[in-house]
């Protein structure tokens, strides 16, 4: 699969709690990512973060969090991640959706390819 130089950085972040059709938000956005042939997914979960209620959600020794932040990122030409967004909106319920013009400098194996490098 070939990635752009010239690529998206797509950011979702909602809380750990968060269902789609039964199961967590996080694995149905990443299956759903992969179905389509994007790029590449990875899901990080936050030892601490608020959103817009302002309630702050964090991992205590002492206490379990029940909804910890959760951040997915995709990286893809803005052709596919444009195509995934009317999906990504159906499938979530809450949470911030960002996009960002990213340079790709290196995907999949090997050294990183000259042109890419001087970039």
């Amino acid at each position: 699969m070939q990635l752009p130089h010239d690529a998206v950085l797509l950011r979702i972040f909602f809380g750990e709690q968060d269902r789609f059709a039964g199961r967590p938000l996080y694995d149905a956005i990443v299956l759903k990512a992969r179905e389509l042939h994007l790029a590449g997914a990875t899901v990080l979960r936050g030892p601490m973060g608020y959103g817009r209620a302002s309630r702050v959600h964090r991992a205590n020794l002492f206490e379990l969090s029940e909804d910890l932040p959760m951040v997915i990122e995709i990286v893809d030409g803005q052709e596919k991640i444009g195509a995934f967004l009317p999906l990504l909106e159906t499938m979530m319920g809450s949470g911030l959706v960002t996009m960002e013009k990213v340079k790709v400098i290196r995907y999949g194996d090997g050294p990183a390819a000259p042109a890419a490098a001087s970039r």
